[in-house]
């Protein structure tokens, strides 16, 4: 899908996307949440035999596409199960159904749907988008994440700010894992170069979730290489909303693919020369 044209949007249009992407996200929750009772059904794998697709992500998604038509039928809509629809307003929603699929295979609670309305901005994130509006809402844990573009970010309707650690030593650090064997290696040695200089590392499964608990406080930090857009683009909206620094890879590198760091304007770069390193200790060990 090609990327749509930049727009101006007003504080009330922004506000206006964000609450559609919350009312369609908690929809969904609870769609999904009745499937899970009902007994999860896995439809196909992607990536990996680890990389499941199940029959709830690709019901959520039809239900999901069919609110955004109903109501936006001018957007063009990317979805992670395959959803892909042109638009002619220049926004486009981009939709993960349910994020953590894992999880939600296992009936772990952290498992959300994404939504974001975005607009082309090849700067901001490395596929070409910007968030302005979006929502995360996890359904096991009740929790709904919402933010647009410079009106902040809220867990259920409560202003949020992250922790401002801006210490590595004393901070606890999120990550995710890929499901090819090579991208793993890479990925635990990078975790390998993180665990002596943070306070801690969580692995909870769901890039989504991971945002928006930085953007809670409840986490300082997040990086991870392999991202799609619709891992993170509610998400990272809602943790810059919320006070984080987003990085790519190098400074010419926008956040997204291969990689993302996400903490405290004052520790972001800490971590991703740690992760990557090429922080001093680093240098010195070799």
């Amino acid at each position: 899908m090609t990327h749509t044209q930049s727009i101006e949007l007003s504080p009330e249009a922004l506000a206006e996307l964000a609450r559609i992407a919350a009312d369609i996200a908690r929809v969904a929750g609870t769609k999904i949440q009745e499937l899970r009772a009902e007994g999860v059904t896995v439809a196909a794998s992607k990536s990996s035999i680890t990389d499941v697709v199940t029959a709830a992500d690709r019901a959520a998604e039809e239900l999901v596409v069919a609110a955004l038509r109903a109501a936006r039928p001018d957007d063009a809509i990317l979805g992670e199960e395959g959803a892909g629809i042109a638009g002619t307003s220049g926004i486009t929603w981009v939709i993960d159904p349910i994020d953590g699929t894992v999880n939600y295979l296992y009936d772990l609670p952290m498992y959300a749907v994404s939504i974001a309305a975005t607009v082309a901005d090849p700067s901001a994130m490395a596929d070409g988008r910007r968030a302005v509006a979006g929502a995360v809402y996890a359904p096991r844990l009740d929790e709904l994440y919402e933010a647009w573009e410079s009106g902040g970010a809220r867990l259920d309707g409560v202003p949020i700010r992250t922790s401002g650690k801006t210490e590595l030593a004393t901070s606890l650090v999120a990550t995710g894992f890929g499901y090819t064997v090579e991208r793993r290696i890479e990925q635990a040695e990078m975790v390998s170069r993180l665990v002596p200089r943070a306070r801690d590392i969580r692995r909870m499964g769901s890039a989504a979730y991971d945002l928006c608990a930085l953007a809670a406080g409840r986490l300082d930090a997040y990086f991870e290489r392999g991202l799609q857009p619709w891992d993170y683009a509610a998400g990272a909206l809602i943790a810059r909303e919320a006070g984080a620094a987003l990085l790519g890879r190098d400074d010419a590198t926008p956040p997204g693919e291969p990689l993302m760091f996400v903490a405290d304007p004052a520790l972001v770069h800490e971590l991703r020369d740690v992760v990557l390193g090429q922080d001093s200790d680093a240098r010195q060990r070799e």
